[in-house]
């Protein structure tokens, strides 16, 4: 039965440096509207669920080409507030070989978002009209304003019995005073968070766990079961991703539910765009979850919806159930007629 999915978070504009030039060489830049929240609602829409954005645009022609974009992408404008004046932006130049994809924020902390008033926000009547409420680390990176809201928003939907959902989502750059001014928020988010995406790291470096395994597979079936008790979490899942010397990239996903983990298979595929691909893959957990797949179908589901995210151009993922299915069947190749 289809959900209604209410993601809390920004909006802002990628302004993308044409192939793989710096932004030192290029002349001109491409520009869509992303976030994650975007991305996960969107993604959400496409597996036949109702997607709703919870923000603030502004109120101009920029603001408005937000919002058509976003009506594009099926997401609801319900709770779309307008007001400031600005949108936060970042500059995506891509990688190549061994040089890695680079992303530039800017005009954060001014954003309609960032700066929004917690009368921006009909509480009450987002709850009411919310099954899974999806929250994530960057917007918990912004202001004491946004934490707040963010907060208070996972406290109503979790007491009316909806699913709130928490992607880590660590940002280094945001956070002035690193993993110990971030620690306090993240603890309040996890407790109250029935999903959970996350990996070794974080439990690592936010959260001060410790743990004498090297390899990160073993820091992760040790110290993952441990949050998921400390914490009361009900599913914790996520991905290790790597770099293959032929310029592929590797990923694998797992997810641990009811005391025990499920893997999928290690994937390699060609990248067209990466970004974007964690938001697919936790949208497909979260869609495994509420179709009530067995949790190794879910994490198989979740690792073919992060391939194929790098396969479209954008942070928005676009691959309908079917198109992940297929995928997990190795149906590639030749032309659809």
């Amino acid at each position: 039965m289809p959900k209604k999915i209410t993601a809390f978070g920004e909006v802002m504009m990628r302004l993308q440096v044409p192939g793989y030039e710096l932004l030192t060489q290029a002349g001109t830049l491409q520009y869509t509207f992303s976030g994650t929240g975007v991305n996960v609602v969107s993604a959400m829409t496409k597996l036949g669920h109702e997607g709703f954005l919870a923000t603030r645009l502004p109120d101009n022609p920029i603001g408005e080409a937000a919002f058509s974009f976003l009506q594009r992408l099926g997401i609801s404008r319900q709770f779309i507030s307008k007001g400031g004046k600005y949108i936060g932006l970042y500059f995506l130049e891509n990688g190549f070989g061994q040089r890695a994809s680079r992303v530039t924020y800017t005009n954060r902390l001014e954003s309609s978002f960032n700066t929004a008033p917690s009368t921006a926000y009909d509480l009450d009547a987002i709850t009411e009209n919310t099954d899974v409420l999806h929250c994530c680390g960057i917007a918990l990176a912004m202001t004491d304003g946004v934490r707040h809201t963010m907060k208070e928003l996972a406290r109503k939907v979790k007491a009316k019995g909806g699913l709130v959902c928490f992607d880590c989502n660590y940002r280094p750059s945001l956070w002035e005073e690193g993993y110990i001014g971030a620690k306090q928020h993240y603890e309040d988010m996890l407790s109250l968070a029935d999903v959970v995406f996350m990996n070794e790291k974080d439990a690592l470096h936010i959260l001060g766990m410790e743990t004498e395994a090297v390899s990160k597979e073993e820091q992760l079936q040790e110290l993952i079961p441990l949050a998921a008790e400390r914490y009361r979490i009900a599913v914790i899942a996520g991905t290790h991703r790597g770099i293959n010397p032929d310029n592929t990239h590797s990923l694998q996903g797992y997810l641990y539910k009811n005391a025990a983990f499920s893997f999928s298979e290690k994937i390699s595929f060609s990248v067209y765009d990466r970004i974007g691909a964690g938001d697919a893959f936790a949208s497909a957990i979260l869609h495994g979850e509420l179709s009530d797949f067995s949790p190794k179908k879910t994490v198989e589901f979740a690792a073919a919806a992060g391939m194929l995210a790098c396969t479209i151009a954008g942070d928005t993922p676009m691959a309908s159930e079917a198109d992940i299915l297929a995928a997990m069947q190795g149906m590639t190749g030749d032309i659809k007629r």
